[in-house]
């Protein structure tokens, strides 16, 4: 697996192991890693790829505190690792009970070897907590992370980067995903596809979900009318009329309030 350039010195390694992304932003003397794996070997093997596209000194940002995007922190250090103030609380609060679902879902499938791997990570939460905006200087880049409200999460954040030509590449993390249903494990689907609504109106480019494939800016309005259609039938009580199969619905349910 290599980084694929998506826009001028903005990078993407969608991995095979849970179909993840994983960012990279290439500036004149320093780089950006936008998400970290789930675990130190997976992150380790990140790492060789960052250093066959670039030899800049990295920060790090976590798009949120799940698992697979945050458990490998500890390989990057002792860069930076910024997050919004949310995802750091979260990563504390949850990160034990996320290791143990996960550890017994590989040993479930035979995996014992990544089942050590994801038990032995570091909770490392990101130091440079993002309340509403931050913009950061990558060597020349401008890159600005945003909280733009709840959705996959109560703290998704998102990476937006210039390229210079009224043009932006933005990682949207788990409020995108492609080529499986959003996940509402933790979600809040009353205030998502505003959520969505609002990172549709910036997105001027590519758009890489936490998950799959590269999208854009069409892809992400679709996928705010499925959350509004999902929305629309948890509040009939009518699960069968949603987008999504019923064990899906039925999370988003549980997770209405």
């Amino acid at each position: 697996m290599t980084f694929r350039e998506v826009a001028d010195g903005v990078f993407v390694r969608r991995h095979e192991s849970l179909d993840l992304n994983c960012g990279l932003v290439v500036g004149g003397d320093a780089c950006l890693v936008v998400d970290t794996r789930s675990h130190l070997g997976e992150a380790a093997d990140l790492i060789a790829a960052v250093r066959r596209v670039t030899p800049h000194p990295w920060t790090v940002v976590d798009t949120h505190a799940h698992y697979d995007h945050c458990f490998g922190n500890a390989a990057f250090r002792p860069a930076t690792i910024w997050g919004s103030r949310g995802c750091a609380a979260d990563l504390l609060a949850t990160g034990e009970a996320q290791r143990a679902a996960r550890v017994a879902e590989l040993l479930a499938d035979g995996d014992a070897e990544g089942a050590e791997q994801v038990r032995r990570a570091p909770l490392d939460p990101p130091d440079a907590l993002v309340d509403d905006v931050a913009v950061l200087d990558v060597g020349g880049v401008e890159v600005v992370l945003r909280f733009l409200g709840r959705g996959h999460t109560g703290h998704d954040l998102v990476v937006e980067v210039e390229d210079g030509r009224d043009g932006t590449t933005v990682f949207a993390g788990d409020l995108v995903e492609e080529g499986a249903p959003p996940a509402f494990e933790d979600a809040f689907p009353a205030e998502w596809p505003a959520t969505l609504g609002r990172l549709h109106a910036m997105a001027r480019g590519p758009v890489v979900p936490g998950h799959g494939a590269v999208v854009d800016a069409a892809f992400v309005g679709a996928q705010r009318e499925e959350l509004l259609a999902v929305l629309a039938a948890l509040r009939e009580g009518r699960l069968d009329r949603g987008p999504y199969d019923e064990a899906t619905m039925r999370t988003a349910a549980s997770r209405l309030g």
